[in-house]
């Protein structure tokens, strides 16, 4: 019989290094898919998902029980980009008016960005809050769960949800008229 993410975790923290090995094999590429969606860029995705990786040892020792492991790494997730994101404006600000180079960097990254499919795309131009429900969502969480992750009621997910749709596609009928 399998073991349980419960009590692999229980056995991480307890320094059991093969239970940790097995709790990331079993969870890792949810983790880099929930990071690519919330990213939309794969290299960022990819840091973010290492950040995460190397920084869990230490944040499994403050899962205590409350919610499903999966739950609890979502939101881990969700922090490290929330948490990624505002260093990257302050990095972004800081280096206005650093000139050509600015430019030539936010140019290379445009045309990156031009290259990822088109949800992505059309995610991206979501307001954090949408684009992070949705992107859980699209993860085959529950609206139950993903409120749990988002720390929102299970309605505000909904609407979250129908909004996103709405949004998304407006950007659709858009660009087909475009």
């Amino acid at each position: 019989m399998e073991a349980t993410d419960q009590k692999l975790a229980d056995q991480a923290k307890a320094g059991n290094g093969t239970a940790f090995a097995t709790l990331l094999a079993r969870h890792y590429d949810r983790i880099f898919a929930l990071a690519f969606r919330m990213s939309s860029a794969r290299a960022e995705a990819e840091d973010l998902t290492q950040d995460i990786c190397a920084a869990l040892p230490s944040k499994l020792m403050r899962f205590d029980g409350q919610s499903r492991f999966s739950t609890w790494l979502y939101r881990v997730v969700v922090n490290a980009a929330h948490d990624r994101r505002r260093r990257q404006a302050s990095h972004t600000k800081a280096a206005e008016g650093w000139g050509d180079w600015e430019v030539a960097r936010q140019a290379a990254n445009a045309e990156t960005a031009e290259r990822i499919d088109w949800l992505t795309r059309a995610m991206r131009a979501l307001p954090d809050d949408l684009r992070d429900t949705l992107a859980l969502v699209l993860d085959d969480m529950t609206h139950a769960d993903v409120g749990e992750v988002l720390e929102v009621s299970e309605g505000t997910v909904s609407w979250r949800i129908s909004e996103a749709k709405k949004r998304l596609k407006e950007l659709k009928e858009k660009e087909e008229n475009a």
